[in-house]
């Protein structure tokens, strides 16, 4: 019987695949919107002695941002802006309980006086690491932007931060820091400009630290990921000749899974709003295509997801809202309450699938 082409690449109904999720959204105490205050970017989340922990981008700001034009010491240029990296605790992960500061920005002149934010955790044999974004001073539309380590004995700290960021932006590339980055004198590499939004994983014995990039002469919303690896966890990081290792995604979810890396890709690309997976850890393969996925996810971490199910790395979570989140108002209706904010201060929310459920929302 003929068919036509859309038929003949047919292969399996949503509900038949392992690899499909859906997703819905509730709104936390203690991490939720309050003016004044900037929180996004969570973590995954790691369960210590039967306690949640999280850490996350966190600024006190004057005002909402300015722009990169007229940001100075004080007035943020974006939300991530002018930020540390903080972390909460909680023993449902519905309730949270603000802790304070994990890592602090540094000194003038240092490689992270003006930004930490983006933080991703790995706890492996007892110790933990945190690895985030970093910015110098000024702040200006084209600033590079690097990825940096801390460690710690104790998921409550204190944190020692390694002397250097671990994974710097190709030396690709020329525009002026004050330039779009599309402005450019010399088209460099898909991370030429800025590596950012981080995750660390142990696998095969070695740590993979997924990374986001952004390149002069590049989109921001073209964004690709890539992946460092290293022996030790404090590095040398090696990236790996085949960056990028994705042709979309905007901000990196990956987990392990029976051998090789699950991954959640959203907003950016031709293959935006889709699960892929990799054998390998690096060539990566479409899953699912999906809808309405988390904004910058932190999945609960798992001790061994390798013998479960694929999606056992994406049970449940936090994302921010961000003032581009409008599809948190799903077909008319909002159940986070979001038409009714007057200004856009992130904020951090809980998400989890519900595969099971009837209907798309």
């Amino acid at each position: 019987m003929a068919e036509s082409a859309a038929m003949q690449r047919f292969e399996r109904r949503d509900a038949a695949n392992p690899w499909f999720a859906k997703f819905r959204y509730s709104t936390i105490e203690g991490l939720g919107y309050e003016k004044g205050i900037v929180r996004r970017d969570p973590s995954c989340i790691i369960d210590v002695d039967g306690l949640y922990f999280v850490w996350y981008t966190r600024g006190a700001h004057p005002c909402l941002p300015v722009g990169h034009e007229r940001a100075t010491e004080t007035l943020p240029a974006m939300p991530w802006d002018l930020t540390d990296v903080w972390y909460a605790t909680s023993d449902d992960g519905h309730t949270w309980v603000e802790q304070g500061p994990a890592v602090e920005r540094g000194p003038a002149g240092s490689y992270d006086e003006r930004s930490i934010f983006t933080p991703d955790v790995l706890a492996h044999e007892g110790r933990y690491y945190l690895v985030y974004q970093v910015t110098q001073a000024p702040t200006y539309r084209s600033t590079p932007e690097s990825i940096a380590l801390a460690w710690a004995d104790s998921p409550h700290g204190p944190w020692t931060k390694t002397p250097a960021p671990v994974v710097e932006p190709d030396p690709s590339g020329e525009v002026d820091v004050r330039a779009h980055p599309l402005q450019h004198r010399v088209q460099g590499t898909f991370d030429s400009l800025r590596v950012h939004d981080p995750a660390l994983l142990f696998r095969e014995g070695r740590y993979w630290l997924y990374f986001k990039g952004e390149g002069i002469g590049h989109s921001n919303m073209e964004s690709k990921w890539g992946v460092a690896i290293a022996d030790e966890p404090l590095g040398p990081y090696v990236k790996s000749p085949l960056n990028p290792i994705t042709n979309s995604g905007h901000e990196v979810m990956v987990w392990n899974f029976d051998g090789g890396v699950g991954a959640l890709l959203t907003r950016c690309g031709p293959e935006k709003n889709t699960i892929q997976y990799a054998a390998d850890g690096i060539n990566f393969e479409l899953k699912a295509t999906i809808i309405d996925p988390p904004q910058a996810a932190g999945a609960l971490r798992g001790t061994d997801s390798r013998d479960s199910e694929p999606l056992a790395g994406l049970s449940w979570g936090l994302c921010h809202v961000a003032t581009y989140s409008a599809h948190y108002v799903l077909q008319g209706r909002d159940p986070l309450g979001l038409l009714a904010i007057d200004e856009a201060w992130d904020f951090i929310i809980r998400w989890e699938r519900h595969d099971a459920a009837p209907g798309w929302v």
